[in-house]
């Protein structure tokens, strides 16, 4: 067991105050500096850069449970190669009516995880409804809060003696879908907050402020204050352990996570990535496109910290989730390395063992009711033996970035549940869920292609670079751009980036003002301004005059040009136009291709025309366009690990050319490869190989 030890300093919020709006190069250099001064800090083998990624799985403790059933899972873990559990520390099962406290229940679970070796991610639970799954995200009120606290200094001091505790996981999956919880304590804080609250700027060209984003910019920050104030309570008790926070359904609630300021006072960062839960934007056979782009979101908000996926479906929902479900074997290994080639540390099943009684009971586990393990136990066996096999390389490895990087706008998401109202007739494009989905079209559509795009929210790109030549940003649908982004923007096309453009992105400004209207802070970097907006339909064609196509959805955007070439033009209208600015350039569509070949299901035009706008920066390149394949590229000194994953349906024979050489095929194991150009994947496989 490795122990190292750190100097840790924890940053307040400023008596939670909005944090100020430095420059993001000052913001990381501001974070890398906290990153070092961690103190006092035990970091097992688990969770940590320099280390291989490991797998666990929660172990559901309730009353009822027998030593001999409780000890049996224990060792399932141990001999299925699962070296990490989460314990969630139900409140409810510690402490009675009367307020007495009986922890025996949980001493029996660390006792036993010290007999086989098993490290414990213990989740603090407070009383909590008999219902309520998930536990609460706040306190309702002071005292309910003043509970909070004394249940944190009881378990936190009782178990932080224990050899088997790994560290502590703050709130169960933060997150309210934007909604403001209802409290007085809550009011207080937003009253207080918005006491110091500081607009982003201030009126537009003198319109008045109809729509404001108050209740989203204070449910951001209050989240980030009440994270670090539980940080803050347990490190009072527990100063040497590992804290870690998982959110949860992040295509819908990442709008309300500042991750960069989390990792202020976080080891790791997680997420709960179920498909029954928290992929509803997904098909069947799009899950494991779900939990590349999950994994990219957390990868992008970890920055310096390791990431891990805190929560992953093990087993069948029964009655609970919304979409009933039970992963098969194949799924299991197609999560794992797409994690972990997504630079993750790993990931925790949920669960080992089924709870006995209430929502979710009898569902979810990886053992049967015998306590058996099934076969998605043998395809996490199998995984974890190939992680220690290649220990070396993992422990070292970090993921070899293609130079794309789709970015969703936090405002953008805020805009869209101000601006959505019920109707008869759906369209995605003006549906809650539009923005994010049409920034996962691109990332699927170059994820087609091979290519692995970052997804990361707008102000975790780093703009302070002085070179950008090859690199590539899209904003898809992005429609609320706060003004200031326009000069960072700027920076990056001027310096040899090139910036693609679809939807109706920039519709808003930061404050709800619609910047198409007034003056367009971003014409002169995309040399054109919009016309009008004209709803088409569902799906249209997009058209140019060498034969290309394009799938487009809901809005045909009209531009009128300044410095801008044209790209697309129809009937005397312009659809499209290249600027270029400085040492790079901008492509503007003004019209949802991205989203309208998600929903044709028909990405083939598109990805005619993104191959000759995107260069590749990987050491390997498709010969084609292969839907439903996922290939994840990580590299440790000369060497490399590709992980492809193929959801097609199909088997897929795949061509590509490269300089490398592949050396060996690691999952599966134990067959070389020799100098082919052609891969055989079968359909539903995980391949993963070594290349010098």
């Amino acid at each position: 067991m490795i122990e190292i030890v750190y100097q840790f300093k924890i940053i307040p919020l400023s008596s939670f105050k909005r944090f100020n709006a430095v420059p993001y190069m000052t913001k990381y250099i501001f974070l890398f500096v906290v990153l070092l001064s961690f103190s006092v800090l035990k970091v097992f083998s688990q969770i940590q850069h320099g280390q291989p990624p490991v797998i666990g799985s929660q172990v559901f403790i309730e009353p009822g449970q027998s030593k001999e059933e409780t000890e049996l899972w224990f060792r399932r873990m141990k001999e299925s190669g699962m070296k990490i559990c989460r314990i969630r520390m139900f409140e409810s099962y510690m402490r009675d009516d009367s307020g007495g406290w009986d922890f025996s229940l949980f001493d029996r679970a660390f006792k036993l995880a010290e007999k086989y070796n098993i490290k414990i991610l213990a989740t603090l639970f407070p009383r909590t409804g008999k219902n309520d799954i998930g536990g609460y995200k706040f306190p309702k009120n002071d005292d309910v809060y003043r509970s909070l606290l004394d249940y944190i200094q009881r378990v936190v001091m009782h178990f932080k003696s224990y050899s088997s505790l790994y560290g502590w996981v703050l709130v169960n999956e933060p997150g309210l879908g934007g909604n403001i919880p209802y409290g007085d304590f809550t009011e207080k804080k937003l009253e207080m907050w918005r006491k110091e609250y500081v607009p982003e700027s201030g009126k537009r060209a003198g319109y008045p402020l109809l729509i404001d984003l108050i209740d989203q910019r204070f449910l951001l920050d209050y989240n980030t204050w009440f994270l670090e104030l539980l940080a803050d309570e347990v490190r009072k008790y527990d100063s040497g352990t590992h804290i870690h926070e998982n959110n949860h359904d992040i295509f819908k609630n990442c709008a309300e996570y500042d991750f960069p300021r989390w990792c202020t006072f976080l080891n790791s960062l997680g997420g709960s990535a179920h498909p029954s839960w928290h992929f509803g934007f997904f098909e069947r056979d799009e899950y494991a496109l779900a939990m590349s782009a999950n994994s990219e979101i957390l990868r992008s908000g970890a920055y310096a910290i390791p990431w891990f996926m805190t929560e992953i479906q093990g087993g069948n929902n029964t009655y609970s989730g919304y979409k009933p479900f039970c992963p098969t074997k194949e799924e299991i290994e197609q999560w794992l390395w797409i994690i972990i080639g997504s630079g993750g540390k790993g990931g925790i099943f949920w669960s080992l063992n089924p709870r006995a009684s209430g929502l979710e009971a009898g569902e979810w586990a990886l053992l049967d009711f015998q306590n058996k393990p099934t076969d998605r136990v043998e395809a996490i066996k199998e995984v974890a033996e190939a992680i220690d096999a290649n220990r070396d390389f993992l422990s070292s490895a970090y993921v070899s970035e293609p130079g794309i990087s789709v970015l969703y706008v936090r405002e953008s998401l805020w805009a869209e549940s101000k601006m959505v109202i019920k109707s008869p007739v759906s369209y995605e494009g003006r549906m809650i869920g539009g923005v994010m989905k049409s920034a996962l079209s691109f990332f699927e559509l170059f994820t087609c292609m091979g290519l692995n795009p970052s997804l990361k929210e707008f102000a975790e790109f780093d703009f302070s670079k002085a070179d950008y030549s090859g690199e590539t940003i899209i904003l898809s649908h992005q429609i609320a751009l706060p003004t200031t982004y326009c000069r960072q923007l700027e920076w990056f096309v001027s310096r040899g980036g090139k910036l693609i453009v679809d939807g109706l992105t920039g519709f808003f400004d930061e404050n709800m003002i619609n910047t198409m209207k007034t003056e367009f802070p971003f014409q002169k970097l995309f040399g054109a301004n919009i016309s009008e907006f004209k709803a088409i339909g569902n799906l249209f064609e997009l058209k140019n005059d060498r034969g290309l196509s394009l799938p487009a959805h809901l809005w045909q955007g009209l531009l009128s040009v300044n410095t801008a070439k044209v790209v697309f033009e129809t009937d005397n209208k312009v659809l499209a136009v290249r600027n270029h600015y400085g040492e790079g350039e901008v492509l503007w569509i003004p019209s949802l291709v991205g989203l309208g070949a998600r929903l044709s299901k028909n990405y083939e035009p598109l990805y005619r025309l993104m191959k000759n706008e995107i260069k590749n920066r990987y050491p390997f390149e498709l010969k084609g366009f292969y839907p439903g394949l996922i290939l994840k590229v990580l590299r440790s000194g000369n060497s490399y690990m590709t992980v492809f994953v193929n959801k097609s349906g199909k088997d897929i024979r795949l061509k590509w050319k490269t300089d490398l050489k592949p050396v060996r095929m690691v999952y599966p194991e134990n067959s070389i490869l020799k100098g082919s150009k052609t891969l055989f994947i079968p359909s539903e496989a995980t391949l993963v190989i070594e290349w010098q």
